[in-house]
């Protein structure tokens, strides 16, 4: 509102009492203000459209075009830029659907090691202004500022404007910033003002704020239960508080606790850096059903890169492999095996992967394929293999083609059996 205190977007300056309409220092428009700015700590950093952005920047070409970041007529889209948002596509939409509502997209196939690489790096800039940053992906995190106005020199806020702009100035990419008192309306402010935005929920707006929300506002509140809640007449935040916590647990039990008190704006959650993330896996469904060990073996070995850039660039490991098929008729077959050492390498991932799938190829056509590491805990150097003396030659080798992957792109160096399932034409 005019005349809060705040900051101008353009040039970072503070803005004197009785600023207006444009920043005195440089004269932008862009002026970002709140009564509570200089109070506020946690917050919410979500990289723009991630994976189409570093595309972008990788191609100046594609600036103005829209860009799908996806694969395969039976694929979903990973990620769309603004542009081909205007079209109706967004993540995990099919791609034959994405491409019926945008026929002039750009598809782009996934180059999971360079985003893994770039979201590292800005995760590292995130830690450089709090060791209080719990990762929600590989391209959005919570972090909380509290008690780092000495340290920084400045209140959270202006911490926040600064690392905004190291990001773009550094990575090449935006992001925008949700600023509140806790987790959930952190979350909610960050989508009010993208891209490259910068939203401010404070604790004397957030009931107004909210009341007018709808329910689907809520992160967690898929399709299915909002429709129950709109058949019950719960369609806003503000229907909820009516409601209040007795009649929302005896409805929807602990959810409807949960809703209850985020409806009131309650998030007692704290920014955690330790979260505990379950899982790292990465799928793909076909053009067109397979049974064949080449092809299969192929596209397995593309999922252990994909998953194993993640653990990397998280620098974690795994003890347990999930072979997981889908079949023609869709039927779901899942294939377990626990490691004897914890490892975040690809060709650990695909070696246990291949001997999960050898029994499945029995005639069976598969539309889906995918692999994952569970049982997570931080990476230690490699160890080997008692059972496999050449399992360290292995892992040295293939750290030595990450860091060329690294620096010349995803395809500096191929697998033997990426290039040998290709058609002679594509070699």
């Amino acid at each position: 509102m005019s005349g809060d205190p705040g900051y101008c977007r353009a040039c970072l300056a503070p803005l004197p009492e009785g600023t207006r309409d444009a920043c005195p220092a440089c004269g932008s428009h862009k002026l970002l203000r709140h009564r509570e700015i200089d109070t506020l700590s946690i917050a919410h950093i979500d990289c723009d459209a991630f994976f189409a952005a570093i595309e972008k920047r990788d191609n100046p070409a594609l600036e103005e075009l829209p860009v799908i970041v996806g694969g395969g007529q039976r694929g979903v889209v990973s990620t769309c830029c603004y542009v081909a948002r205007l079209y109706g596509v967004h993540s995990a939409m099919p791609m034959f659907k994405a491409l019926k509502a945008c026929p002039d997209a750009v598809v782009i196939k996934p180059e999971h090691a360079k985003y893994a690489a770039e979201g590292r790096r800005i995760r590292e800039m995130m830690q450089d202004v709090t060791p209080l940053v719990e990762p929600l992906s590989i391209d959005e995190a919570f972090l909380d500022l509290t008690g780092t106005t000495r340290l920084h020199g400045a209140p959270p806020a202006l911490t926040l404007l600064r690392l905004q702009r190291r990001i773009r100035e550094t990575v090449g990419i935006t992001v925008s910033v949700g600023l509140s008192f806790n987790k959930f309306l952190a979350k909610t402010a960050s989508d009010l003002d993208k891209p490259h935005g910068f939203a401010v929920i404070g604790e004397g707006d957030a009931q107004a704020f909210l009341e007018k929300q709808p329910v689907r506002a809520i992160y967690g509140v898929g399709p299915a239960f909002a429709a129950r809640l709109e058949r019950d007449g719960i369609r806003t935040l503000a229907d909820i508080s009516r409601h209040g916590d007795k009649d929302m647990a005896r409805r929807y039990g602990e959810m409807g606790f949960h809703l209850a008190r985020l409806a009131r704006g309650e998030d007692t959650r704290r920014v955690k850096p330790d979260r505990d993330r379950k899982s790292v896996s990465s799928e793909t469904t076909f053009n067109a059903d397979h049974d064949d060990r080449e092809t299969l073996e192929k596209q397995l070995w593309r999922l252990c890169v994909r998953v194993s850039d993640q653990m990397k660039a998280q620098a974690i490991s795994g003890s347990v492999v999930t072979l997981k098929l889908k079949t023609s008729s869709f039927k779901t077959r899942t294939r377990r095996r626990t490691l004897s050492e914890p490892s975040q390498l690809a060709d650990t991932l695909f070696r246990v992967g291949k001997e999960l799938l050898a029994p499945e190829i029995d005639g069976t056509r598969y539309r889906l394929i995918g692999i994952g590491f569970s049982g997570l805990q931080p990476a230690v150097a490699d160890s080997g293999d008692l059972l496999d003396p050449n399992a360290i030659r292995r892992a040295t080798a293939e750290r030595a083609i990450d860091k060329a992957r690294a620096k010349f792109g995803g395809d500096a160096v191929v697998k033997g059996i990426a290039f040998r399932a290709k058609p002679k034409r594509e070699r």
